[in-house]
């Protein structure tokens, strides 16, 4: 399997996702009513599609995805350049800190960092930190599912894509346990040709036996699945490309 999408459910796709492409970067892919796709493509690193689906409900709890981008030493001019793309300062509770945290056209937040060592070869999205209740046990999770590999250094948790490009996949620890509620962004997963999904040796049993488990959402008959990481983070498997 390979991490292949970061999708973000919005009110308005075309508007949202218009935003985050020139926030980005990106190369355009889909311009839909019902969905708009984006590209970031990281020279000698990962592919990452943003796709953005049309979602009727509003949100209801603070999301457990979001997006950390590379400010560099040039984070005030890139806190500039995203507010005049309708971005908007937003208040956390953050507190005195180095980065700059804004949200999003639809008041998802996310946050402009400063210049890091950390995230080298990054590219313009520095790190997508997800909500963990254990960030050791999910760590290992994450890196069985997607190939990426442990990085040093101090908490939280981090993986990267082995060619040690890209974004970090932090693993930060929980403010609170998952609710029901359904997370407003969230990571796809490609099976690559040859996986098997089902079966005593499927990836399905692999998450399973990692802790994670399927969820039966009554959606019909879809080409994907959906699952739940350890700590009830949504994400989908898709099938191989034919």
């Amino acid at each position: 399997m390979y991490l292949e999408n970061l999708v973000v459910d919005a009110a308005q796709p075309q508007r949202l996702g218009r935003f985050w492409e020139a926030a980005l970067g990106a190369e355009r892919l889909t311009d839909e009513p019902e969905g708009f796709e984006t590209r970031v493509a990281v020279e000698g690193g990962p592919v990452l599609d943003v796709c953005f689906q049309r979602v009727a409900e509003p949100a209801t709890e603070p999301p457990r995805l979001h997006l950390d981008l590379a400010g560099g030493t040039r984070q005030a001019e890139e806190v500039e350049r995203l507010l005049g793309l309708g971005a908007r300062h937003l208040d956390i509770g953050q507190g005195d800190v180095p980065w700059v945290v804004l949200a999003d056209p639809e008041g998802n937040p996310f946050c402009v960092l400063e210049d890091r060592a950390t995230y080298a070869g990054a590219g313009p999205v520095a790190a997508l930190p997800l909500a963990s209740a254990d960030p050791d046990r999910d760590a290992v999770f994450w890196s069985w599912l997607t190939g990426w590999t442990a990085t040093d250094g101090d908490a939280p948790r981090s993986l990267r894509h082995p060619s040690l490009r890209g974004p970090l996949l932090e693993l930060s620890p929980e403010p609170a346990p998952k609710s029901s509620a359904k997370n407003r962004l969230h990571l796809d997963l490609r099976l690559e040709a040859g996986d098997e999904l089902d079966g005593p040796d499927g990836i399905a049993a692999g998450i399973a036996e990692r802790g994670g488990r399927e969820l039966h959402l009554g959606w019909g008959d879809l080409p994907w699945r959906h699952f739940a990481d350890p700590s009830g983070n949504e994400f989908c498997v898709l099938p191989a490309r034919s």
